[in-house]
């Protein structure tokens, strides 16, 4: 199992684009790198990369280039967000797309086009830089597809999956041998009004993605430090595990975000969230890789952040190694023991376009009891499709 960080650079947030110290960047990338981590994801904002629909900044590139390549020096692999719209509550869509000139950034035409023009000269330009892996289409970009969303983009199903398979063929189009992938939250595989539904994130890229957040909808049942909370990212990859097999796919899975919120976590529980958070993931058949969110915790000067986003890093704002950060470099130094086999026992659930399949399998439900109850009884059960569940 490889395991990397979302890199969040020290200091300055991402707002660090506008302006990059590449000295910082290189002590964070080190630190990173010392603490066992073998790759990051990075995350430039769209609106610094395309600042109007016509125009890529090369200056900008160049910037993603420069961490690219900074990231090889420590040793470590980088997949790079496009579209980077979206960030711990923040919007960051270009203003080509917004307010007079507001424009559905899946379905428009002009901006698609546009979409796809930016990835591609990502494309060309991570093509042959060694350390280079891949491009991520957007931080959980589908929230702006979301009902819950104060200014939602509408589209359908079948046009929420022809975006996810453009934006990944414009990729694979000038970054051929790179492994590029969709980045979704879980109302992909929960919300049963959501146009992205589980078949774009099984179907769209070369690796399965999974975001886990305890703060969703785990949390709020079972309350703080609760142990099975350390079971979810489990759950998650297992649920697109079996609709992937169901569906005759078969794909590494990447576990691209897990974090540990103190919403639902006390300080003193994380570090053992982290670890058995791990444990229990890489006991899922599939699983090539683990991305913890984030490397540095947002600075205290930085205003208006949801309280849960200040406190998510392994380092503080200031680069020290939280005792979190100190569980993840011990995590790291286990990461190739053997796992067990995976269980020969099942429980059901259903196919991915039964009706009702995206609430059934919530978990805050009955399947995810059902599944939590026979790991803590050392029986584990693995979860398989039937579609008459």
């Amino acid at each position: 199992m490889r395991l990397g960080v979302n890199y969040v650079p020290r200091g300055s947030w991402f707002y660090g684009w506008t302006r990059l110290d590449r000295a910082a960047i290189r002590d964070d990338l080190a630190a990173i790198a010392e603490i066992g981590a073998d790759h990051v994801r990075i995350f430039p904002l769209w609106a610094l990369l395309q600042p109007n629909r016509s125009f890529i900044d090369p200056a900008a590139i160049d910037d993603v280039l420069a961490v690219v390549d900074e990231a090889g020096r420590a040793g470590l692999t980088v997949t790079v967000d496009a579209l980077q719209g979206h960030l711990s509550s923040y919007d960051f869509l270009p203003s080509w797309v917004l307010s007079w000139h507001r424009r559905n950034i899946f379905t428009d035409p002009d901006v698609v086009a546009a979409e796809e023009e930016l990835i591609r000269t990502l494309g060309r330009a991570l093509d042959g830089h060694e350390a280079a892996e891949g491009i991520s289409v957007g931080n959980e970009i589908i929230q702006f597809a979301a009902p819950r969303h104060p200014h939602p983009c509408t589209l359908t199903s079948e046009q929420a999956r022809e975006w996810g398979e453009r934006m990944i063929a414009a990729a694979k189009e000038t970054f051929p041998q790179g492994r590029h992938t969709v980045s979704f939250d879980d109302d992909l595989l929960f919300d049963p009004d959501h146009p992205f539904t589980p078949d774009v994130g099984i179907h769209c890229g070369d690796l399965i993605t999974v975001h886990s957040w305890i703060f969703g909808r785990l949390g709020p049942a079972l309350g703080v430090d609760h142990p099975r909370l350390a079971l979810l990212a489990r759950y998650l990859l297992e649920l697109q595990a079996a609709w992937a097999s169901a569906e005759g796919v078969s794909k590494p899975l990447w576990l691209q975000e897990v974090g540990a919120p103190l919403t639902y976590l006390s300080a003193e529980a994380a570090p053992e969230f982290l670890t058995h958070t791990l444990e229990a993931a890489r006991a899922v058949d599939g699983l090539e890789a683990v991305t913890w969110w984030c490397s540095h915790d947002v600075s205290r000067t930085l205003a208006d952040f949801p309280v849960v986003e200040y406190d998510l890093g392994l380092f503080d704002a200031d680069g020290n190694l939280k005792p979190i950060g100190r569980a993840f470099s011990e995590a790291a130094a286990r990461k190739d023991e053997a796992t067990p086999p995976p269980p020969n026992d099942t429980i059901a659930i259903p196919g991915l376009r039964q009706d009702g399949a995206r609430e059934s399998v919530r978990p805050d439900g009955p399947i995810f009891d059902a599944w939590a109850s026979a790991i803590e009884a050392g029986q584990p059960r693995r979860l398989a499709v039937k579609e008459d569940a």
